[in-house]
């Protein structure tokens, strides 16, 4: 029986320290969330799971309002926690490098590769199981997509995470637990693939 699930990265949100959880979408992540509900619109979609941020809800908002369905909130497809200290931009990237070199490395206070990655395939199985043969659009961020991919297949690394866009569709066909294939529906935004 397959299983369908869209992994549904987040539209642009401005990145503000201290508000992780709560930011929303700029003017242009807004309109790239309208192009999400079109294209996901008729999909077929039987159910909606997001991380619990803000921008990842509201990129789904319009999906859920056509279809007429709750978004099923799930904590742990938040968004890594990188560390505790501050990460200036100079440093987000070698920092992520070394972090898909070694999954259990771990900034200070932060989320190796290996706990997220843990956590988050955690609630994708639990989604497999529970939506079996249905489709399921799942609002979730760069790095927590990425190593739920990198889970059932490796080849998804940093190198993919750093060419996905802000917002960006993935459609994986599952069979029981094993990943048959993965089409990605934007290439550049606007066109469907």
């Amino acid at each position: 029986m397959k299983t369908t699930v869209y992994m549904v990265r987040h539209a642009e949100s401005l990145y503000t320290e201290g508000t992780e959880r709560t930011r929303g979408l700029t003017l242009h992540g807004k309109m790239s969330a309208e192009r999400i509900t079109e294209i996901l619109t008729n999909e077929g979609i039987h159910s909606i799971v997001s991380s619990p941020y803000a921008r990842a809800i509201l990129t789904l908002e319009g999906v859920s309002e056509a279809l007429g369905l709750d978004i099923q909130i799930m904590e742990d497809l938040r968004e890594r926690h990188f560390s505790d200290d501050m990460i200036t931009d100079e440093e987000f990237e070698p920092a992520s490098k070394k972090m898909f070199d070694d999954p259990d490395y771990a900034l200070p206070g932060g989320e190796s590769n290996t706990v997220c990655q843990n956590r988050a395939v955690g609630v994708l199985k639990q989604i497999l199981e529970e939506y079996k043969g249905k489709k399921v659009a799942v609002g979730t961020h760069g790095h927590v997509m990425t190593l739920m991919m990198n889970y059932f297949d490796s080849s998804y690394g940093l190198d993919f995470m750093n060419q996905t866009k802000k917002p960006d569709i993935y459609r994986l066909q599952f069979d029981e637990m094993e990943l048959e294939n993965v089409t990605r529906l934007c290439s550049e935004w606007g066109e469907i693939e």
